[in-house]
């Protein structure tokens, strides 16, 4: 049984493209009234590295590695009314995405910032890795209809969801719970929210990993 005071306060959402994260994140907020945190979108280069990567890559992992740093490294200031944090990403994540588009000294370069800034980011108190296969995610993708995700490729995702696969399998932070979405759609399906979040909830701060495969509510 976890006491009241072992239950979590800071829930990161993490996955590939595509996954939900900040869809679901919106609605955990709201049956918590939490404070939101999303990850900046208004990134100016991340247009030109979808359609070239290679050459647009560094500025757009800069920008994304200080915005993020920016929103995240005071999230511990206590709030009165909203004693909870929902976050629909991990600064991890940037350093992950860094790995996969940045050349050799390019890395470098990048490494040098990111370790200068990583110690000033506190970390949550549970993190969720929604998982989806990458027929899903694209169908996902499709149905939101984002113009600038249209040049995704099948290939950078299946990418990006093995390097999200290895970066939790070698996972040593707080407590994860891994959650297969592939049947499930706690975005639009309460019964899936309800059961989702009693599991997120329930879930104890001293560590560990948890599997979360649920049946379907829908029939």
């Amino acid at each position: 049984m976890v006491t009241p005071e072992a239950r979590p306060r800071w829930i990161a959402l993490e996955g590939p493209i595509g996954v939900g994260k900040t869809a679901l994140a919106r609605r955990i907020a709201e049956r918590l009234e939490a404070r939101l945190i999303l990850e900046p979108t208004d990134n100016p280069f991340l247009e030109a590295y979808y359609r070239d990567r290679q050459g647009s890559a560094f500025p757009t992992q800069v920008w994304f590695l200080l915005a993020r740093h920016r929103q995240l490294r005071d999230v511990r200031q206590v709030e009165l009314f909203r004693p909870w944090v929902v976050s629909d990403y991990l600064f991890e994540k940037d350093r992950l995405f860094a790995s996969l588009a940045l050349e050799d000294e390019e890395f470098a370069t990048y490494e040098q910032l990111w370790r200068l800034l990583r110690p000033q980011v506190p970390g949550p108190d549970v993190v969720v890795y929604l998982q989806a296969r990458v027929p899903t995610l694209r169908a996902r993708i499709a149905e939101r209809g984002r113009d600038i995700e249209r040049r995704i490729s099948e290939e950078y995702l299946a990418e990006v969801v093995r390097a999200f696969d290895d970066f939790f399998f070698r996972w040593n932070g707080p407590p994860l719970l891994v959650v297969d979405t592939n049947e499930i759609d706690p975005v639009h399906e309460d019964t899936d929210l309800d059961d989702l979040l009693e599991r997120i909830l329930g879930m104890d701060r001293r560590g560990g990993i948890e599997y979360y495969t649920p049946v379907p509510s829908r029939g």
